[in-house]
């Protein structure tokens, strides 16, 4: 395995690849073998890749991986109304 990654550095560094560059492309890469993996299931996925699931998110809509399916996006809770104050409990 180690071999095999040397020989890949070699190959970024032959083809003028800037770190930033071979850095996004493994991180891509991980990302869709990890979801793969996972049946696209990104909580499993992002403990796979020992990331928060928040940051999994972040990087799929970044790096434009979406599985073709919407984000089931939640409703934000109800709020409580709170009892308004009459006017002369506020004055005094």
């Amino acid at each position: 395995m180690k071999e095999n990654f040397d020989a890949l550095v070699q190959h970024l560094l032959n083809g003028n690849i800037f770190l930033e560059q071979a850095i996004e492309i493994l991180e891509k890469n991980m990302i869709e073998g990890a979801l793969k993996r996972n049946k696209g299931n990104h909580s499993a996925a992002s403990k796979a890749l020992g990331i928060h699931r928040n940051t999994m998110q972040r990087k799929v809509a970044a790096y434009g991986l979406s599985n073709g399916r919407p984000h089931a996006r939640r409703k934000p809770a109800a709020r409580v109304a709170q009892p308004s104050m009459s006017r002369s409990a506020r004055v005094g």
